[in-house]
């Protein structure tokens, strides 16, 4: 749900439905304060009319005008008591004064009364008059059905607010979920784009939206960085595969050179050190070519199951001569059971190889190098955990591009920086992830994560 609301699309629908809710709210909750006070208008006016209408009789026609009155009075909200100045009773089924009522000819909020059925206790308006013969006539209107009506009315609106909210965020719901999708398809085709496959493109729905207008602006741009790419590629493969053939020749003829000449002959330290830099050239372009030879994804199709323990075992008993011929200490760590892994053999052997070089080459004598296969979050991971002075951060997003190589690394014997170009190479034809990190005691520690569908 987190990840759904960080969606402008989700938040701005949200934030539409919370002030559609709000301003509903506000606008019912002024309906019903208009209400409730014509409500309380129309029960305080009610009693002033009855205090001006009965206060011009006197005597008997009072007493007599006062009981015709509750005839009419079907609902009985009404009730009157004649009272002496001294507050005495004298006719009328309001038998006391309520205590809070001032008898100043206005109306006032009164708690209880007592008639002659018995005290209410309920909420009232009441008035006090002097009559013109001396009397204190006192009137009560009791709340309950203006009450009941603010009930009514409150209820309908709380349904009304109800009824706003539900279809609100519903509507919510439904609207968000188709840019969210597109937003999602978007985010699977670019994550193939990262992952290499410069071939990928957005989708593109067919309504002319902005969604539509930014995935067509950044197809195009992709379809010139690919066209870019592939000629740079292209020029690149090129002139690897062009120079092979003189340099192989050249090679040759150093090398015939160096056999006429003799043991002791001072130009045969010069031809040796030919012979070696040549050598270096032509592994050079034999990487590079490999490199592009594995980014052209063609070997996809030949993927089948691979057995991470067995690939795993006879990488170590190659290796393991290496490591003892330098004094150090090659370690095989497997876990059982691990996932499947769908791949090349021997290009995963290949990848392996390389970094299983790298740590040979940078760890020192006595050190340690640790090769192991555990399973993560439902996936094999192949980790090669060594002793060495490991990979600065800021170079561990670049070691693997074409052609980099550490601020540690100097001299010809030194690698020319296209090992883990092949090892990233590799892990991309297969959709596996790479992680460069430092080993707990120091070191550096290169990840690979095997999925177990990369033939889907």
């Amino acid at each position: 749900m987190s990840d759904q609301w960080r969606s402008s699309s989700s938040r701005l629908l949200g934030l539409y439905c919370v002030l559609f809710v709000a301003w509903s709210s506000v606008l019912l909750g002024v309906m019903y304060w208009r209400v409730s006070d014509y409500l309380n208008d129309l029960s305080e006016s009610g009693l002033l009319q009855r205090a001006h209408l009965f206060e011009k009789f006197e005597g008997q026609a009072l007493d007599d005008a006062l009981r015709d009155s509750l005839r009419y009075d079907i609902h009985g909200a009404y009730a009157y008591g004649i009272f002496s100045t001294g507050g005495q009773h004298l006719a009328g089924p309001l038998l006391a004064i309520p205590e809070e009522l001032r008898i100043d000819g206005r109306s006032h909020p009164v708690d209880a009364w007592t008639l002659v059925a018995g005290p209410r206790e309920e909420p009232g308006r009441a008035l006090g008059v002097e009559t013109h013969d001396g009397r204190l006539l006192v009137f009560v209107r009791q709340s309950g059905k203006l009450s009941a009506i603010n009930s009514i009315i409150l209820d309908a609106l709380l349904w009304g607010v109800w009824l706003s909210v539900i279809p609100g965020l519903a509507g919510w719901h439904l609207l968000r979920r188709r840019p969210l999708k597109r937003i999602q398809q978007i985010e699977a085709a670019t994550k193939r784009i990262i992952a290499g496959d410069l071939a990928q493109r957005l989708p593109v729905s067919g309504r002319p939206d902005e969604i539509d207008r930014l995935s067509s602006i950044v197809n195009a741009m992709l379809e010139r960085i690919e066209q870019l790419m592939t000629e740079v590629k292209g020029v690149c493969d090129s002139i690897a595969h062009d120079l092979r053939t003189p340099l192989t020749r050249l090679r040759a003829h150093l090398y015939r050179t160096r056999v006429a000449l003799g043991e002791h002959d001072p130009h045969a330290d010069q031809i040796d050190k030919a012979l070696l830099e040549a050598d270096l050239l032509m592994a050079r372009f034999t990487a590079l070519l490999r490199v592009s030879e594995l980014e052209s994804h063609q070997r996809r199709s030949a993927f089948v199951e691979v057995d991470v323990a067995d690939l795993l075992q006879e990488l170590h008993q190659f290796y393991l001569p290496l490591a003892e011929e330098k004094q150090q200490v090659l370690d095989l760590q497997i876990a059982a059971p691990l996932p499947p892994v769908s791949g090349d053999r021997e290009l995963l052997f290949e990848a392996l190889a390389n970094l299983l070089s790298n740590a040979l080459r940078f760890t020192p004598e006595h050190g340690r190098i640790l090769l192991r296969a555990v399973e993560d979050a439902g996936a094999t991971r192949i980790d090669v955990i060594d002793d060495g002075p490991g990979i600065a951060p800021q170079d561990r997003a670049l070691v693997y591009q074409r052609f980099f190589r550490g601020t540690d690394e100097t001299g010809p014997g030194d690698g020319f920086g296209l090992g883990l170009s092949i090892v990233a190479a590799i892990a991309g034809l297969h959709g596996f992830g790479l992680r460069t990190g430092d080993a707990p005691d120091g070191g550096a520690w290169l990840s690979i994560r095997c999925l177990a569908d990369t033939l889907a």
